[in-house]
């Protein structure tokens, strides 16, 4: 089966260390409906890289002000996504975020969640890199955060499959090879 439009979750996380924790999750589905959340810490969670806070923006003071708890942002995550496959180009990191999210919440997932390539041709990830950069400076996406990043792979998705549809049938035939 073909997806059409795939829903993304995009993940922004205290670092990316084996200590690193989720500080917030951004999701489009695939009808373009959108959720972003900022997560509050728990105790726990005490690692925090400055190089990472200085790529997505986000200070450790801001999530523990503003953050919401897990467990409300794990139940809402499963109302909005239902028993859908969600996906993300970073599917290592954001799995064990996710997984870490959901784990401090005590709730179980009703969502699937894969990555990307999963559903995108060797050639479409072939134009991957080039098509988002593109995309970034077009959609004027300035800042690193989750939901505007979820935004961008959907539509980075979309455009290297659109691209790759518009190339010669040598280019297609490559892909299956």
């Amino acid at each position: 089966m073909r997806t059409q439009t795939p829903t993304i979750i995009d993940i922004e996380a205290s670092g990316f260390g084996s200590y690193s924790y989720p500080i917030e999750i951004g999701v489009v589905k695939y009808n373009g409906d959108r959720y972003c959340a900022l997560i509050e810490p728990v105790a726990e969670w005490t690692h925090w890289s400055d190089s990472a806070q200085a790529i997505h923006g986000i200070s450790r003071e801001l999530i523990e002000t503003r953050g919401r708890k897990p467990r409300d942002i794990c139940i809402e995550l499963n109302q909005f996504l239902g028993e859908t496959t969600a996906y993300s180009d970073a599917w290592t990191h954001d799995s064990s975020w996710l997984n870490r999210l959901f784990f401090a919440a005590r709730v179980n997932r009703s969502f699937r969640f894969s990555p990307i390539e999963m559903i995108a041709t060797e050639t479409q990830l072939l134009l991957w890199d080039q098509t988002k950069k593109r995309l970034e400076k077009h959609l004027d996406i300035r800042r690193h955060r989750a939901s505007g990043d979820a935004y961008l792979i959907q539509q980075t998705f979309l455009e290297s499959r659109r691209l790759l549809n518009t190339q010669p049938v040598q280019m297609r035939r490559s892909s299956r090879l």
